[in-house]
């Protein structure tokens, strides 16, 4: 029999040794579980690192155009008699395209004439009265020295020749004015006959003969002529995020829809200042020129058009899936804590990148890079990418090592990112 101090010392042990008890229990339940259950292998998608050719493009769209367009309309309005040339017509320089019915402007000519003549009458006329003037001022002085005539008569005959000499100024200025009168008249029948101001081929037809044509605030447009389309042009649209590579000179290419598969190319001979903003978005026009010797392109083809502004030979590449990967928590604890921090991209720049002209310091990025079963993080700078692979320009990895663009564990999710890289940008 236990003495009663002995029984209070077990009673104040008993939930002691009841919690180890349970600990235990708990600490050999965890062990046997991990032991009849491993954590779940990790599979792991990978890409190989290699040597290859990178080419630095930028894509944007435009419209094929002649370098040279005219829009030929007409100064004064009437109905179109006649109409010399059609879609596609081949004209030179002054050919006669189009006349305008001249008839009303011809009687305007001929009125005009008739108030020219007049007017020159007019001038006769006064010259010949400041002539008949002068004689009566003559007489009248002459006649006043012999005290044949008062003075109020030599005053008289002095103003009348000051009249008769001031009525020649005024019929000459009518006669100016009925010349310029005349002149005008005579040009505005002149513009009935509208000729072509190229060399070129008509490309647009507005008009019909018969319709009327009038010319009030703006000149209609008849006719619109290419100079010559065997030289054309393409006026892209780019990005201003991308017009900073463009310079003049760099080649390009482009298709159209009409030759599917057949690439034409050409070389950036502007990049215009002038800012276009739709939508928010701000882009620039960069005119490729383009040699049509055969004629196949026309006017208003829609082109896609690819520049090219650097490449790289030979240099190791890394695809860009191995970038947007994102490794899953169970892959980050069988790389340990160190790996998972070492996977953020480092520098302000990350996402940006090199370009091929003001070039800065390459940006550092991560990738993971598989060894045997295991994957550890890897730090290096990129240059050059063409949307697809990014040039490496130093890092700790070579030639031949597997980068990891996916892993998923059994019964887990991808560790796949949403992708940061546009086609035909760099990071």
């Amino acid at each position: 029999m236990l003495s009663p101090i002995k029984k209070s010392a077990w009673a104040r042990r008993l939930p002691w040794i009841a919690l180890l008890l349970v600990l235990g229990g708990g600490a050999f339940a965890y062990w046997r579980y991990v032991t009849l259950h491993p954590p779940p292998p990790i599979t792991y998608k990978t890409a190989t690192i290699e040597r290859r050719k990178i080419v630095g493009r930028v894509t944007a769209s435009g419209t094929l155009q002649a370098v040279v367009t005219v829009q030929v309309g007409t100064q004064v309005s009437g109905r179109l008699q006649k109409i010399n040339v059609d879609f596609n017509s081949e004209v030179k320089k002054g050919d006669l395209l189009a006349k305008i019915d001249p008839q009303l402007f011809q009687a305007n000519v001929a009125q005009a004439h008739a108030n020219y003549v007049s007017a020159t009458a007019s001038v006769v006329q006064a010259e010949a009265k400041s002539r008949d003037a002068e004689r009566v001022y003559a007489r009248t002085k002459a006649l006043n020295a012999q005290q044949l005539a008062s003075l109020a008569d030599l005053e008289t005959a002095e103003t009348s020749l000051a009249i008769a000499k001031s009525g020649i100024d005024v019929a000459k200025a009518s006669l100016e004015q009925a010349k310029a009168q005349l002149n005008q008249t005579q040009v505005n029948l002149s513009y009935t006959s509208i000729f072509s101001p190229i060399d070129g081929v008509v490309i647009s037809r507005n008009v019909d003969v018969g319709q009327t044509v009038a010319a009030s605030l703006q000149a209609p447009v008849l006719f619109t002529i290419a100079e010559d389309l065997r030289k054309m042009q393409v006026n892209t649209n780019v990005a201003e995020g991308d017009v900073g590579r463009l310079t003049p000179g760099m080649a390009a290419y482009f298709t159209v829809d009409a030759f599917p598969g057949q690439r034409f190319n050409g070389k950036i001979s502007q990049i215009r200042n002038a800012a276009q903003t739709v939508q928010n978005v701000v882009t620039y026009d960069a005119v490729v020129g383009v040699d049509n010797s055969d004629l196949r392109l026309r006017p208003g083809m829609t082109a896609n058009v690819t520049i090219i502004y650097d490449s790289r030979d030979q240099v190791l590449a890394v695809p860009n899936a191995a970038m947007r990967f994102k490794p899953p928590p169970a892959m980050l604890g069988s790389a340990g804590a160190g790996a998972s921090a070492s996977a953020a991209p480092t520098g302000s720049g990350a996402g940006r990148g090199r370009m091929a002209r003001g070039e800065k310091e390459p940006d550092t990025r991560a990738v993971w890079v598989l060894e045997g079963d295991k994957a550890r993080s890897a730090s290096i700078k990129l240059g050059l990418s063409d949307g697809t692979v990014t040039e490496v320009v130093s890092g700790d990895v070579k030639e031949g090592d597997l980068v990891v663009t996916d892993a998923t564990a059994a019964g887990g999710t991808s560790g796949a990112g949403a992708s940061p890289v546009r086609g035909g940008r760099m990071f």
